[in-house]
C-alpha cells in the first residue's frame, strides 16, 4: 500500500547521492543530504465515514555546506516532487535557513500529496 512517505522517498531517493532520510539525518551523514517528514494534511472523513482518498502535507528539507548547493538541491527536489507519478503541489516557495550550531545552509518546502488507499 502506498503512503506519503513511500511516494516521497521514491521521488527523491536518487538526489543528494542517495542521502535521503525520514525525519532526521544521522549525525554522521555526509553533506549534502535530504530529510522529509509528514507535517499534517487534509482529513477527508465525512458523515459517510472515512474516504479512501488520502492527503499529506510533506515537508522536505535539504542541508548543505553552501547556500548555492542548498538552493540547487531544493530545486531538484521540487522537480522530482511535482513530476509524475507524484504530482505534488508545492505549498509556498522554498524557505532558506541557516543552522548556526552545525554551520549548515538549508532550504525547505512543503508539498500537498494526494493518493487513493
Amino acid at each position: 500500500m502506498a503512503s506519503a512517505e513511500s511516494v516521497t522517498y521514491g521521488a527523491i531517493k536518487a538526489l543528494a547521492g542517495g542521502r535521503v532520510y525520514p525525519d532526521v539525518a544521522p549525525s554522521t551523514a555526509v553533506k549534502p543530504y535530504i530529510v522529509y517528514q509528514g507535517v499534517g494534511g487534509v482529513d477527508e472523513t465525512t458523515l459517510d465515514g472515512v474516504d479512501t482518498l488520502q492527503n499529506c502535507r510533506m515537508q522536505v528539507a535539504v542541508w548543505a555546506t553552501t547556500r548555492a548547493e542548498a538552493a540547487t538541491l531544493i530545486q531538484q527536489v521540487r522537480a522530482a516532487m511535482t513530476a509524475a507519478p507524484v504530482l505534488g503541489t508545492p505549498i509556498g516557495a522554498p524557505v532558506p535557513v541557516y543552522e548556526d550550531d552545525t554551520k549548515l545552509f538549508g532550504s525547505r518546502q512543503d508539498y500537498s500529496l494526494w493518493w487513493k488507499e
